[in-house]
């Protein structure tokens, strides 16, 4: 059945504003090429847009051009604006921006373990509202937090983990209370893995599976350009995978002894004190990162090696095609330490994984967050419903 007119025109409009959002301001004539529509649907596109406050005349094309067609549209960036958050065990990071992602703010705090919980909860939503008002924003429109744990697939909330402050699951709570905005929370690796797909290494690939070696294991996994949670949303809890080189099994509480033993940040701390390269207060991606940069073969070496099980596995399981490198290590080893990885996959499986090294590291958990919220937001800001009652029925 062909679409309805009301249809046919919030079809048109999304994909002017796609437009816009990945091309920047655009002058009628240009969204008429790129969209293949005719001058008249144009027009009353641009008319809708215009009134529902989504767009907005943002300059001229050409030093010589004046008048109608040379105006550029662009998205009105401050139409909505958004917070992102990367919960750690011991802080909070928070960055506030636009609707087209420019920073108008952003700031870290300390929480320290012996927080009660009301504390630590009180802070973070301080240090949002904090940071929203040094960014000049009055109303956040949508927040999104990528924190450690499994997110129900039903629900969407925080389930409650061992070993995870408890404020990590009131933390959303009490922004929703605070706040009149949208509130979203997801597992920090998965919203690594969006900012891979989007804008890092695996921006041209629909399958990979991103390998998160931090303070914590973990790994997303998406295939066919979908995130697979798995039925209880704990695909890619590759920290309690049973491997060789431990002492022990993890438990349905603890993943020491898992792929975790073998590939945490503490266990790269300490392979480099094996190695004699351990330096007073050194993080263990400050280690990996001078391995890789003075060519220690012999720790890097040690290091692909308790890598490549975890990878291995992945690859067995998914056929990815690709696994990515994040977290601080996976970066910090850049492409020297993700070429010996692929080097002993190659040799494991008869299955071609390709091996690349995020680009983002720590950063990609915030990305991802603001990513989503932007996503969300647009989806309702861009949707027909607040495109109604403008000219678009004319």
């Amino acid at each position: 059945m062909p679409a309805s007119p009301s249809t046919a025109r919030a079809i048109n409009d999304r994909l002017a504003l796609g437009l816009l959002q990945r091309e920047g301001p655009l002058t009628a004539n240009q969204l008429k090429q790129l969209t293949g529509l005719s001058r008249p649907s144009v027009a009353d596109l641009v008319e809708r847009l215009q009134g529902s406050g989504l767009i907005a005349v943002v300059g001229e094309a050409g030093a010589r051009r004046r008048g109608p067609n040379a105006r550029l549209y662009g998205i009105v960036a401050d139409r909505a604006h958004l917070a992102a958050l990367d919960v750690r065990t011991d802080g909070v990071s928070v960055v506030v921006t636009d609707l087209l992602g420019a920073v108008l703010a952003e700031a870290s705090a300390p929480i320290g373990g012996d927080t009660g919980t009301g504390t630590a909860v009180e802070r973070a939503v301080a240090l949002v509202e904090r940071t929203a008002r040094d960014g000049g924003v009055r109303r956040l429109h949508t927040v999104a937090i990528g924190a450690p744990g499994l997110i129900d697939p039903a629900t969407g909330e925080l389930r409650g983990t061992s070993g995870l402050p408890a404020w990590h699951r009131r933390l959303a709570g009490a922004l929703q209370e605070r706040l009149p905005a949208r509130v979203l929370v997801e597992n920090e690796t998965n919203l690594a893995a969006r900012a891979e797909q989007r804008e890092g290494a695996a921006h041209d690939r629909d399958t990979f599976v991103l390998l998160w070696l931090g303070e914590g294991v973990g790994a997303a996994v998406v295939l066919d350009g979908s995130l697979r949670r798995g039925a209880s949303g704990g695909t890619g809890e590759i920290g309690f995978l049973p491997v060789p080189g431990t002492d022990q099994l993890p438990s349905a509480t603890r993943c020491d002894g898992g792929f975790h033993s073998l590939a945490c940040a503490a266990a790269f701390r300490d392979l480099g004190d094996e190695h004699g390269i351990l330096k007073p207060d050194a993080s263990a991606a400050d280690v990996v990162r001078h391995a890789a940069e003075t060519g220690h073969e012999a720790y890097l070496d040690a290091a692909a090696d308790r890598i490549a099980v975890g990878a291995a596995a992945m690859a067995a399981i998914l056929d990815p095609g690709c696994v990515v490198l994040g977290g601080e290590v996976g970066r910090a080893g850049g492409d020297v330490l993700a070429a010996r990885v692929a080097d002993r996959l190659a040799a494991m499986s008869p299955l071609h994984t390709e091996v690349r090294a995020s680009p983002l590291g720590g950063s990609a958990v915030l990305r991802g967050a603001l990513l989503a919220a932007r996503d969300a937001a647009q989806d309702e800001l861009f949707g027909p419903r607040h495109q109604a009652g403008t000219g678009a029925a004319r």
